[in-house]
């Protein structure tokens, strides 16, 4: 493979991986944690007859499994062993190829793998009556919202059907955590994290403020030529406006973010791994392991909201030998420098944030008994509560009983003979074309394809080809302008030519919320606690004393907020721009 030796966290994860331990592998991005899972499991496969599917590695999104396929395809292949991917994207035959001859490595995610527990075209009991291992990459990314519940409940039901203990190995970011993920995810049974105990400082990280994307254009466009530049934004909106600012100033940007296609997100991505001086604008999409070769530079607009996104980010560069990791911060406003100046103090401090998941998943209950009636119709009403205790074992057993009474209630289920089947609410809910809601645990907003002549280009939100005003609607997509020339709601389409004229991005999204460590990371350093080391620029450093000069000492006691009217105040007139407001107590 081109190795003269493995890395440190690839060689620690060898033993306790062979010996069937529950394991928690912690790296940042880039830093070989794949391998470190994989390469004893081949082993395995190599010496034991283990028949397909034995693992199964699941990914929380589809490009990432895309992305790892030829990988582990090479690893298994030395040994003999084949890999296939099972998602929403793969096509029926292949699927049907894969029930014929079952594959020893299935990559999968966790919506395709409830399909699959309530399809009657697969034969559960030999289909995963074989797996052994489940490998769960980016467990941090699951374990934080109700993804992480709805993984760990079909782990359990696939491990009614396993003939033998199924390991659990979970590849995570540095968390402050640990142990308590890995209790989570793993429960009894002998467990080891394996990974870095303590996070390292060594980086380089520059804070810039630029006051506008604008700004922000021109210093990428002009900064470290000829090298390859990953630029983070917060939003879709973002990402689309940078973009088209830095193609106009004539430089090579590509863009990668959820609302773009499957086939215009690989092409952007495969050119950037290929090409050298270029520039990917993206959104979170490639915070996590996707692989688009070596990165030179690192650059975030304005802060993400948590440290852990930060070092995931900044772990994209630092892989070539003899290069460090990096990160620049060009912040345009006065909350976002305040922002990256406290997650770059924590990240001093060698703080990261612990994952918790969501307290009492209550509709997840809801969600697995139907899924449960539908892999078994005609099971005893009991049984169906007995698995959801196994599934959700820190919840009240009494209340789990509830749950189901009151489904049965509604009629989403019924009960006859004793012997549990989906109820006629039910089957209005999530009969025929609703069916698909039922085996996710998050909720899709409506969306519109955008397609130009046959290429489908990605999705829009409804509201961006509402006319604003007279004349064309032109929105932004893939760092382009395009003309909306109909829309087809039946269909849920809008069709697309290109224009040179100025286009405008919307989507609908949720505000973040920012953690109370960080939010205090934020006020120390406005009123010039702690470590100075923030690693300013110039004119970062003259927008600190300009932040901190509107601030005086008789607001250093108490609650504390930071918004417009306040700011004035201490200015000695109005603002000329209203600030959004922060709140730290």
């Amino acid at each position: 493979m081109g190795w003269s030796v493995l890395r440190s966290t690839q060689a620690d994860a060898v033993v306790p991986i062979l010996a069937g331990k529950h394991c928690l592998i912690l790296a940042p991005t880039a830093g070989g944690k794949t391998e470190a899972a994989i390469l004893p499991v081949v082993s395995h496969l190599a010496t034991e007859e283990w028949p397909g599917p034995s693992v199964l590695y699941v990914c929380p999104i589809k490009a990432l499994l895309n992305n790892l396929e030829s990988r582990l395809s090479r690893y298994a292949g030395f040994v003999g062993r084949t890999v296939q991917m099972w998602h929403g994207d793969v096509g029926q035959g292949a699927k049907a190829r894969a029930r014929r001859s079952p594959p020893d490595i299935l990559l999968t995610t966790p919506e395709s793998l409830e399909g699959m527990l309530i399809s009657t075209q697969v034969d559960r009991a030999s289909w995963f009556g074989s797996v052994r291992v489940v490998i769960v990459d980016e467990l941090h990314a699951f374990a934080g919202d109700d993804r992480g519940w709805h993984l760990r409940a079909l782990i359990k039901r696939i491990e009614a059907y396993a003939r033998q203990a199924i390991q659990r190995i979970g590849l995570s970011a540095t968390v402050g955590n640990p142990d308590e993920l890995l209790d989570w995810f793993a429960g009894p049974g002998k467990r080891q994290v394996v990974g870095p105990s303590s996070l390292s400082a060594d980086a380089d990280v520059t804070i810039d403020h630029v006051g506008s994307i604008a700004n922000a254009a021109t210093v990428i466009s002009r900064w470290q030529r000829g090298a390859k530049r990953l630029v983070f934004c917060d939003s879709r909106s973002r990402v689309e406006e940078l973009a088209v600012a830095l193609r106009r100033l004539a430089t090579r940007t590509f863009v990668s973010h959820s609302s773009l296609s499957a086939s215009e997100r690989k092409l952007a991505e495969t050119a950037f791994a290929e090409e050298q001086d270029c520039v990917i604008v993206a959104t979170s999409t490639l915070e996590l392991g996707i692989d688009v070769g070596d990165l030179d530079y690192v650059i975030q607009i304005d802060a993400p909201s948590t440290v852990s996104s930060f070092l995931q980010r900044m772990g994209r560069s630092g892989r070539r030998p003899g290069s460090r990791r990096n990160c620049l911060f060009l912040t345009t406003d006065d909350e976002a420098f305040l922002l990256a100046c406290a997650i770059t103090t924590l990240w001093r401090e060698k703080y990261v944030e612990h994952i918790e998941p969501p307290p009492l998943p209550w509709h997840m209950v809801a969600q697995q008994m139907l899924a449960l009636v539908l892999e078994s119709p005609g099971l005893p009403a009991h049984e169906v509560v007995g698995v959801a205790r196994k599934q959700f074992p820190d919840l009240d057993p009494a209340t789990l009983a509830t749950v189901f009474d009151f489904m049965v209630g509604k009629g989403i289920l019924f009960v006859s003979s004793g012997l549990a089947s989906m109820g006629p609410e039910g089957e209005k809910l999530f009969g025929r074309a609703h069916f698909l809601e039922l085996l996710s645990a998050f909720a899709s907003p409506m969306v519109l394809a955008a397609r130009y002549g046959s290429s489908e280009l990605g999705y829009v939100d409804p509201m961006a080809v509402q006319p604003l005003k007279e004349g064309p609607t032109v929105l932004l997509l893939g760092g382009r302008s395009w003309r909306v020339m109909s829309v087809d709601w039946s269909r849920r389409m809008v069709y697309l030519e290109p224009t040179d004229e100025k286009g405008k991005s919307r989507w609908l999204g949720t505000s973040r919320w920012l953690g109370f460590t960080v939010c205090q990371a934020m006020r120390r350093v406005l009123l010039q606690e702690g470590d100075e080391e923030l690693g300013l620029s110039r004119r970062g450093t003259r927008q600190l004393d300009e932040v901190r000069a509107l601030v005086t000492a008789p607001e250093r006691q108490g609650a504390f907020c930071w918004s417009a009217s306040h700011l004035a105040g201490f200015a000695g007139g109005p603002l000329p721009v209203e600030r959004s407001t922060v709140h730290w107590r």
